[in-house]
């Protein structure tokens, strides 16, 4: 009875390619809740980096969206099917979070080691040209694979990257100007916007647009409003219903929480919306 329900719920949407369902989707929420708060602890409470300055604010979680970037492009690696085997799944949700995050802290006891040798004076430089240089990499994969196998179409990079620009100006205008936030001109409440913008307009462009794939949103709140509506464009209003309060209330909250953790979570919202959009982009781009 319990292997059945794990197959069912957890280990076949994986194997199979299913979309999200209401099970997996608590499940991951709340392990994504508990890795923050663990990730908080470990890290605020470690010196392993506080002997090279190490501060879990808004330097590092700029210099750790490379890295955000890359599980989005990564997940397309999974998407094209180059990689066969039980391998492959290393790369699908919710594996492929703790593989970056290996990664991602592999680089940063890299980064700490560099700097302790005298190569670099601020470790976040490495650490971040360590991330761009690891999503250029697999981006000329994807580009080559693409290349030889299936199209790659530059015109729907240009579409996608356009209505995510546009629609976070309007959104962060009205913020600004009618809401009069002022604090919504930190960086990183700007890429959260951005994040969750890229996410819908992929969404929307694949659902209504695009030539030929066929794509389907994967997640039980997004599928059920757009069967409900019958349009991709309805993944707007609903960041929209979820961006508004999430910012109020991290704002809110900023001065009173503890900085280290208001950051990381910060930066777990970041993720949820920026690196879905970009594997839904590329995608769309390569026509997988």
């Amino acid at each position: 009875m319990i292997s059945e329900f794990i197959y069912k719920y957890y280990i076949d949407p994986i194997k199979y390619g299913q979309p999200y369902n209401v099970v997996d989707t608590l499940t991951y929420a709340i392990i994504l809740v508990i890795g923050v708060y663990l990730l908080y602890r470990w890290m605020s409470q470690s010196s392993w980096l506080s002997d090279i300055g190490f501060k879990i604010d808004t330097r590092f979680i700029l210099a750790t969206l490379p890295y955000v970037v890359l599980g989005g492009v990564l997940r397309v690696i999974q998407d094209t099917g180059m990689i066969k085997g039980d391998v492959q799944f290393l790369l699908v949700t919710p594996l492929i979070y703790f593989v970056l995050f290996f990664y991602t802290l592999g680089m940063l006891f890299l980064s700490r080691y560099i700097t302790m040798q005298g190569l670099t004076k601020n470790f976040l430089t490495f650490y971040t040209i360590i991330g761009i240089f690891s999503v250029f990499t697999v981006s000329l994969i994807l580009l080559a694979w693409g290349l030889k196998n299936t199209t790659v179409d530059p015109k729907i990079f240009g579409i996608i990257l356009a209505m995510a620009i546009t629609t976070s100006i309007a959104v962060w205008a009205c913020m600004r100007y009618i809401l009069s936030w002022n604090y919504v001109t930190e960086p990183l409440y700007l890429t959260l916007i951005f994040g969750h913008m890229l996410d819908a307009s992929a969404t929307s462009f694949g659902i209504d647009f695009h030539p030929s794939l066929h794509y389907i949103e994967e997640h039980v709140v997004g599928s059920g409003l757009i069967q409900l509506t019958g349009t991709g464009f309805v993944m707007f209003p609903l960041k929209l219903l979820v961006i508004f309060p999430a910012i109020y209330i991290m704002e809110l909250y900023r001065k009173e929480a503890n900085q280290a953790f208001w950051h990381l979570v910060l930066l777990a919202m970041i993720v949820v919306g920026l690196a879905p959009g970009i594997r839904d982009m590329i995608r769309m781009i390569l026509y997988v």
